[in-house]
């Protein structure tokens, strides 16, 4: 098995929606804000070579919005899905399977793209399986009011449409292993709901790709979930007992909308679990 991360573009969000209740003066010493109040966002995808298949987790926000819409994001630098993907030796039709941690646009809406004419939306990814659950799938198709605009249906029916579209099976339990891709699965409900937070044993270590149960390291603090959070309380329940399994087994947590970091560890303090330090994917696995 070969990690890649790939880079899919940066982007920007409101600071205050991204910290929730917590106070700017706080917030803003780990994730300093411009003059708009907007702060550095990534949108980091993980690629797994694994013997024939190729996986890719999520996809970021795709270009096939329009230019009013991406203007609300403040989009910036040079990353495309594209470029990283060929930066690996790879391209989009070697993919086998797209895994998407949850629905919202910034996480599969570059799952879908028009053709040349921009008058058709199919699957960008021609020869993948597309994966997601069940219970998020519902969730997301028939959308409440404070998510609607998350969850857009031009990035939602193409998958179904194509025959693609495939359901992870999930227990009882929060947990569930995947024969078909091959790493355990945390089923999380704070931010949307059944988020899929993928585990990975890799090089002997085990790293976590933490999509929007940890957004950026700045948010490792209990009490810094953010507002766009369905259930927040049940996201401080959901961060609390992974951050003390993360601690214990010493995860590494793969920081898909850190800007400038991508992976991070913690440590126990007597004010609780905090940052013990960031790395460079290569830092790590070399």
């Amino acid at each position: 098995m070969t990690l890649f991360p790939i880079e899919t573009g940066n982007f920007k969000l409101d600071g205050g929606a991204m910290f929730g209740v917590v106070p700017k003066s706080l917030w803003n010493r780990t994730n300093p804000a411009d003059a708009n109040n907007m702060i550095d966002i990534a949108a980091r995808s993980l690629l797994i070579e694994d013997g024939n298949r190729l996986i890719l987790i999520d996809t970021g926000m795709g270009n096939k919005q329009s230019d009013k819409f991406f203007s609300y994001y403040y989009r910036w630098g040079n990353f495309t899905l594209e470029d990283s993907l060929k930066k690996v030796g790879f391209s989009k039709d070697d993919i086998t399977d797209v895994f998407m941690t949850h629905l919202h646009f910034d996480h599969c809406g570059g799952s879908v793209e028009w053709n040349d004419n921009r008058t058709v939306l199919s699957p960008a990814f021609k020869n993948a399986r597309y994966w997601t659950n069940k219970e998020h799938w519902e969730w997301a198709v028939y959308p409440n009011a404070r998510e609607k605009a998350s969850f857009l249906k031009e990035n939602l029916l193409p998958m179904e449409e194509s025959g693609q579209l495939h359901f992870v099976e999930r227990k009882e339990s929060s947990y569930a292993y995947s024969e078909e891709l091959g790493f355990d699965i945390l089923f999380v409900d704070g931010h949307t709901e059944k988020q899929m937070i993928p585990h990975i044993l890799y090089k002997g270590k085990t790293l976590v790709f933490m999509a929007d149960l940890l957004p950026t390291a700045g948010h490792i603090p209990l009490p810094y979930v953010m507002g766009f959070d369905v259930r927040p309380l049940e996201t401080l329940k959901e961060k609390s007992t992974f951050l003390n399994s993360a601690t214990a087994g010493e995860f590494l947590l793969f920081l898909e909308h850190d800007a400038h970091n991508e992976i991070c560890t913690l440590q126990e303090t007597e004010k609780g679990i905090r940052l013990n330090n960031t790395f460079a994917f290569n830092e790590v696995f070399n």
